[in-house]
């Protein structure tokens, strides 16, 4: 009871009209912006007296934390995640994200934690895959590159050996068609046994023939 008739006056001025539409769109926006999803925002909307119907919902579902428009801050939960995270080598600020999304008590926020994390491990995987395939790559360039080089000096060193063959053959084909070795050996041959051939020049024939027939003897006899 009141006492002092200037306090009864001025409560006896006071409205006893019921809430106004703007003290009810604030409280349902405050409760909006500590919801986690839409039927948590149903329900405490509907605990507090407050409007529940579709239009209300669908202005309010923008304020609610999981969207990211308005930040608030949220115990991490502590419930067990079914999809694992993989670890992934990205920079620390990504990594925190993830980490602080894997947390979320929303599981929306979670599923795209997840998705994003499986998103970046294949990317990974498959950049892996194409640096793998673009250094075998290279090494089949490279090993094909030595081995035409390879086969260049194999064709160079053959044809150097037929040209250093085929210069003794030229030698015995011109004049008497013998070396200059076998023609020595003929003159050695000749004197020993009393024939008279000169130094140089040619050897006659009657003295190459008797050559000839005197080691083909000596191959029968040794044979």
């Amino acid at each position: 009871m009141f006492t002092d008739w200037a306090q009864a006056l001025e409560a006896e001025s006071l409205r006893l009209d019921p809430t106004s539409t703007q003290q009810i769109a604030a409280a349902a926006r405050v409760t909006a912006r500590h919801s986690h999803d839409k039927d948590d925002l149903g329900l405490l909307l509907d605990v507090l007296g407050l409007p529940t119907d579709p239009d209300t919902l669908t202005a309010l579902l923008p304020l609610i934390p999981e969207t990211g428009d308005t930040p608030v801050t949220i115990t991490p939960a502590t419930e067990a995640i079914d999809v694992p995270v993989v670890p992934l080598t990205f920079s620390n600020p990504v990594q925190e994200l993830l980490d602080w999304a894997t947390a979320h008590p929303a599981a929306t926020v979670r599923n795209r934690a997840h998705r994003i994390t499986a998103d970046l491990a294949e990317l990974t995987e498959r950049r892996d895959t194409e640096a793998a395939q673009r250094e075998a790559e290279e090494k089949v360039a490279r090993a094909k590159a030595e081995l035409e080089r390879a086969q260049e000096e194999l064709r160079t060193v053959k044809a150097g050996t037929r040209t250093t063959a085929a210069a003794p053959t030229a030698a015995r084909t011109g004049g008497s068609g013998r070396s200059r070795e076998e023609l020595a050996a003929i003159r050695s041959w000749a004197r020993e046994n009393g024939h008279q051939v000169a130094d140089q020049g040619m050897v006659p024939r009657r003295i190459q023939e008797a050559y000839d027939t005197a080691h083909q003897a000596t191959a029968r006899k040794a044979g």
